[in-house]
């Protein structure tokens, strides 16, 4: 029996309010003395629990006079072993910083404190302090969050509220007041976006979260749009750009290029196949082109744009205009 399973029989025991019996303990958990001596010791420093010997009744029991202040008796994790903790420290250090506004880190901070302590001491206690030196995520293109505005939009989300925001459309630099119904919160490449019902343009819309200026939540009960309504509307085009009428891009890639793009996912709903010279043809849904085009901008001139025809003039033309910024000429 681990030392996590101990720690449980005996914290069940105790929480029935009676006085536990040494002798019965030790064979209950087949420990020696000095193993249940350390395991008392474990739920009194580690844990907070309130365990007091009784010299009366020969045995430990509970004592709520004996709480520590500001401290709270309880046992999160104490199923879990050394190596299950040892993985919910890796998930907390990567969360803290996936989290690109750092908007978690006050509530991660006390779980992380108490994972390093269910630890325990010797080679285990250092575990947390590996975790951050042996595994390192970096984030690009994160853009900060103001806290007020992200709590703001995830109370009215979960309690299915209206929201008034003041939002600032980067595109044609004008911030505009809207109310919309939320749906559902997209964490896309290391930022946030709400996608919402729009009451003034009256169809759904996607609001990057940074460019929230002021946001409150109103007593109105938010309208709720089907998850189909919102894939087939919000999640059909590429990226975060969205729209109901998608076209289908063509994209060749060099046989070096098709070694790494032929393991990415840049589409749910892509289809892609290697051609008898190691090409890599990959086909996927658009509705606006915007980003599409930047992702097809990152493998030039290893990718050829097959189709639509559209699709290739905007690249052809951004290539132009890039070159001649350059101080370069284009030949047709």
């Amino acid at each position: 029996m681990g030392q996590a399973e101990r720690l449980y029989k005996i914290k069940q025991q105790l929480d029935t309010g009676r006085c536990l019996d040494k002798a019965q303990l030790l064979n209950h958990l087949g420990v020696s003395p000095a193993t249940l001596k350390r395991d008392i010791a474990h739920l009194r420093e580690r844990m907070n629990a309130p365990v007091v010997w009784d010299r009366e009744q020969v045995g430990w029991r509970l004592d709520s006079a004996a709480q520590l202040p500001g401290t709270q008796y309880e046992l999160p994790g104490l199923w879990f072993t050394a190596e299950e903790i040892h993985a919910l420290l890796t998930m907390q250090h990567l969360l803290a910083h996936l989290d690109s506004g750092g908007l978690l880190g006050p509530h991660i901070a006390p779980l992380a404190a108490r994972l390093t302590q269910l630890l325990g001491s010797g080679a285990s206690a250092s575990a947390g302090v590996e975790v951050v030196r042996r595994i390192r995520v970096q984030t690009v293109g994160a853009r900060p969050l103001h806290l007020p505005h992200f709590q703001a939009v995830g109370s009215a989300l979960l309690s299915r509220r209206r929201l008034q925001i003041s939002y600032h459309g980067r595109g044609r630099n004008l911030t505009q007041e809207r109310e919309v119904s939320p749906q559902r919160l997209v964490h896309y490449r290391d930022n946030w976006y709400l996608d919402a019902w729009c009451h003034k343009a009256r169809g759904l819309r996607s609001f990057a979260v940074d460019a929230i200026r002021s946001a409150s939540v109103l007593k109105a009960q938010a309208i709720d749009v089907p998850d189909g309504e919102l894939d087939e509307v919000l999640g059909a085009g590429y990226g975060i750009f969205a729209g109901r009428r998608v076209c289908w891009a063509r994209l060749r890639f060099s046989a070096e290029r098709a070694r790494w793009v032929a393991a990415e996912s840049w589409h749910p709903n892509q289809r892609g196949r290697f051609e008898t010279d190691g090409s890599y043809l990959l086909e996927l849904p658009y509705a606006d082109p915007r980003e599409l085009v930047m992702d097809i901008l990152r493998h030039v001139p290893e990718v050829a744009v097959l189709g639509p025809k559209a699709l290739r003039e905007v690249v052809a033309e951004k290539l132009r205009a890039g070159v001649e910024k350059l101080g370069g000429r284009v030949t047709p």
